[in-house]
């Protein structure tokens, strides 16, 4: 959905320029001989994994939140309260990511917002709002929620910041950095020094960017909203035969994942993340109870289990994302799922082999992620997402997943670590 891919000059950074980030250099290449100037741009290259900035004592971090215009006051928004839940929601659905042509704009459910905004261990006071003051309207809002993320070999517990967003009459205000200051202070006060981040903008500096693929399921719909076009030299109908998904699944022993599979979809999870050199660890089976067990209308779970050894061999899993539809005569919604984690057993005789390897998961992935079709399309969805992490290149084409305009970039806050390929991305963000 986010297409600004383009880079900003440096003058348009201001705030991030001040930021312990990874940069983007500067020379100036001199044009004539007074004062005009081409601004040009290196990479900062990172060959370390570490802090840029060293950690300080908590008693050393201030105390005190940072000034706001005297019109707005700061709040902590209560996701066990059902009405605040709903003020956030309502502030989303308005004013948060839309396309470039507005037509449009993700719709997270308040269910959704729990599931994304009270893993293990979160923390009410990493929920972050602002409020008018003479009405207490809440028009502003930045997350945290804690992890542990493994940068090559190097595990770091972080903060996950999400859903900024600013009211749409509020963007003059310049209220996105304040709201970044005050909950790096907070993640600071817990003793907190490092943050993962996503955008579709063009920041100082990603450490990697990824790009959106499509699965059409409902290509009538798709066409109607304006998300697809039909083909040059095609009709209608041959596009819907064209995406048309089988209607059972194929991978033997595949069912729903149940409580009782937590562990061992773990060890499998934590096993096949090993491949990638940016991924999360999940460090209990809270985490994975909370993140990959189904939740209804909100994450869906498949297992593969033997029948006769009770392993579990392979997971897959996608959550709903439906982005409202901006005036459109026809549709207000469209349903769309978004690949979120899996896994599969590798046979140890072919690990480190890496043309084994990729035919082996060519073929088991493309088998699971075509049952997550059939299961998405049975479920009314209209589209199922990816990004091109992980191993989702060895398939997309296959599958009939088409590339996107949007690209997806990511970003570690005072944490210096090589750039990584996109198929070594092992971390899917909400």
């Amino acid at each position: 959905m986010e297409n600004d891919n383009s880079q900003k000059t440096m003058s348009d950074h201001r705030f991030w320029n001040t930021q312990p980030v990874p940069q983007y250099g500067i020379f100036l290449k001199k044009n004539d001989s007074k004062h005009r100037h081409d601004e040009c741009r290196l990479n900062e290259q990172v060959t370390e994994i570490g802090p840029i900035e060293p950690s300080v004592p908590v008693d050393q971090v201030s105390k005190d939140a940072p000034p706001l215009p005297k019109e707005f006051e700061w709040c902590e928004v209560d996701m066990t309260d059902e009405a605040q839940v709903k003020e956030l929601y309502q502030l989303l659905t308005n004013n948060y990511v839309e396309d470039d042509d507005a037509q449009f704009r993700f719709d997270y459910s308040a269910k959704f917002l729990k599931w994304a905004l009270q893993p293990p261990k979160w923390k009410k006071s990493w929920h972050v709002g602002v409020r008018v003051a003479s009405n207490k309207k809440l028009v502003a809002f930045i997350s945290g929620i804690p992890a542990d993320m493994r940068t090559y070999d190097v595990v770091q517990p972080l903060t996950e910041i999400n859903f900024l967003c600013v009211h749409k009459k509020l963007r003059s205000k310049r209220l996105a950095p304040v709201l970044i200051r005050e909950v790096t202070r907070r993640s600071h006060l817990e003793g907190i020094f490092q943050a993962v981040y996503t955008a579709g903008s063009v920041l100082p500096k990603p450490v990697s960017t990824c790009r959106y693929y499509h699965r059409s399921l409902n290509p009538k719909k798709l066409v109607e909203c304006n998300f697809s076009r039909i083909p040059q030299k095609w009709t209608l109908s041959r596009m819907i035969k064209h995406y048309k998904v089988p209607e059972q699944t194929s991978t033997p022993g595949l069912r729903e994942m149940r409580e009782e599979d937590v562990p061992q979809v773990r060890e499998l999870l934590n096993s096949y993340l090993k491949r990638f050199d940016f991924a999360p660890v999940f460090e209990t089976d809270d985490d994975v109870k909370h993140w990959i067990l189904p939740h209804e209308e909100v994450v869906w779970s498949y297992v593969a289990e033997n029948p006769e050894t009770k392993k579990i061999t392979a997971m897959f899993s996608f959550y709903s994302l439906p982005s409202s539809v901006i005036g459109n005569p026809k549709h207000s919604t469209l349903n769309a799922a978004y690949l979120f984690y899996y896994a599969v057993e590798i046979p140890e005789e072919i690990k480190g082999n890496y043309q084994q390897e990729a035919k082996f998961l060519k073929k088991q992935l493309g088998d699971l992620v075509k049952d997550a079709l059939v299961i998405a399309k049975k479920d009314k969805f209209d589209v199922l997402n990816g990004l091109d992490l992980m191993d989702n290149a060895l398939i997309v084409d296959d599958l009939k997943f088409g590339p996107g305009d949007g690209h997806l970039n990511y970003y570690v806050y005072n944490w210096r670590c090589p750039d990584v390929a996109r198929n070594k991305v092992g971390l899917v963000m909400l």
